[in-house]
């Protein structure tokens, strides 16, 4: 291992079809008044709203409800939920949803009681959270992010035109999280698809960088393996629970920081996708996945022993008779197959991004890069190579 590190979780998961029976439990650990979030109603379409709300009536609960948050989430809505919490003065934020509105949970916990401009301290600043923190707890209907097991808050500030994402210590992590996978069955194709490879993102972008022979390699290559050939189960069949409920702890798994330790990291391809967002508001894992082929045929010759083990271990190519080159383009090659069989976007032009935007997206993106330091041109040359 080449890096010292401390690893913390207090995220409790309650997973399985009778996860939902462990929240009466959950809520007596706290007050009388919960702010109830969710997007823009389908728990109620799946019968999930009337049990929640039953079960927080049941334990006693004043129930405030913010709704419809968007896929990108706002700050426009982020604030709006800091001025609930504080009129109603909110014990636990209750979480139903997918990642962005765990996201945006997250972003009003620690925003709530803080006394400067929250988007500027948190943000763009980067501090520490020395404020007040409401406690969050979560439902998860859509596997993908990890932020039911993490401290991740994206959030987009569309007068800004920025799309930031912000990493909180664990004490912001959800203080539960219930995860059944059949609530994740109705989720429309395309969005199950874009959560899959939002999951095979965060791995990737954890995989391809730095001390490349740990046991971390090894978990991450297991995990990718898993997923991919759950997702071939589920773009089939999307009501096979065993599919799913692999995709969902995958998901969970490859972003509750486990997979993460001791390596640098790279996150490129979510900083270009973040202001890509901000643009377009496209679904996440669909601009990832029309960026990541481009991003890493450009960056694969400055970590290529890794991208040849990518190719061997994860997608079981034989490499015997391939040259390096050969052998970490085949990887990547497989990469773009498994992009075409989610059937998700592979050009930037499928999801509505303009050639003008592109300076503009690369201007705005926060550079970085793990075997390769990219700046705003690197950046363009991708975003070109991705329309």
């Amino acid at each position: 291992m080449k890096f010292d590190f401390n690893y913390y979780n207090p995220t409790k998961i309650y997973f399985g079809r009778t996860a939902l029976d462990n929240l009466s439990g959950e809520l007596s650990g706290y007050g009388k008044t919960v702010l109830l979030m969710y997007g823009k109603g389908s728990i109620k379409k799946l019968g999930l709203y009337d049990k929640v709300v039953e079960i927080l009536k049941n334990a006693g609960k004043t129930v405030v409800e913010l709704s419809g948050i968007k896929s990108n989430p706002s700050y426009s809505q982020l604030l709006e939920g800091v001025r609930l919490v504080r009129e109603n003065n909110v014990d636990l934020i209750l979480a139903v949803g997918g990642g962005s509105v765990i996201d945006c949970a997250k972003g009003i916990s620690v925003s709530a009681y803080c006394d400067e401009d929250p988007w500027k301290k948190y943000w763009v600043d980067f501090k520490d959270v020395d404020n007040r923190i409401v406690p969050v707890g979560s439902i998860l209907t859509m596997a993908g992010t990890g932020s039911e097991m993490n401290g991740g808050s994206v959030i987009t500030n569309e007068d800004e035109k920025l799309k930031n994402g912000r990493v909180f210590p664990p004490q912001v992590n959800p203080k539960f999280s219930i995860l059944n996978p059949e609530y994740t069955f109705t989720v429309p194709a395309y969005q199950m698809s874009s959560g899959i490879f939002d999951t095979m993102s965060h791995l990737m972008e954890q995989y391809f960088s730095g001390d490349d022979d740990n046991t971390t390699d090894y978990i991450l290559e297991g995990v990718m393996r898993s997923l991919i050939h759950s997702a071939g189960i589920a773009v089939k069949d999307s009501q096979n629970y065993e599919a799913r409920s692999n995709i969902m702890w995958c998901a969970t798994i490859g972003l509750n920081t486990v997979t993460g330790l001791s390596k640098e990291q790279d996150w490129e391809v979510h900083m270009i996708e973040h202001q890509l967002g901000a643009y377009t508001d496209c679904a996440h894992g669909a601009g990832l996945a029309a960026i990541s082929v481009p991003y890493y045929k450009y960056i694969y010759k400055s970590g290529i022993d890794k991208f040849v083990r990518f190719s061997q271990n994860v997608w079981g190519i034989n490499t015997d008779s391939m040259t390096r080159e050969e052998a970490a383009e085949a990887g990547i090659e497989k990469l773009g197959e498994f992009i075409k069989e989610l059937g998700l976007p592979s050009t930037l032009k499928e999801l509505g991004a303009t050639e003008d935007m592109l300076p503009l997206i690369a201007r705005s993106t926060i550079p970085g890069g793990g075997y390769k330091k990219m700046n705003s041109d690197d950046i363009l040359k991708v975003l070109k190579e991705s329309y």
